[in-house]
């Protein structure tokens, strides 16, 4: 039991450590992401269908 406590006091130690972002940086950062995801998204999209394009071709 001592070691679960010791291992939580530690947790909350280095949770307290943490620098969390403040809004208009998650704001900054989502929508990054989302801008990432997008466009390898088109990206993919865009390759799948040139590849079944090709296949199509040499069938």
């Amino acid at each position: 039991m001592k070691k679960i406590i010791k291992f939580f006091k530690g947790v909350k130690k280095e949770i307290s450590r943490v620098r969390w972002p403040n809004k208009k940086e998650m704001i900054k950062y989502s929508v990054a992401t989302i801008t990432f995801i997008l466009f390898f998204a088109v990206f993919f999209y865009a390759f799948d269908a040139i590849v079944a394009v090709l296949i199509e071709l040499f069938k």
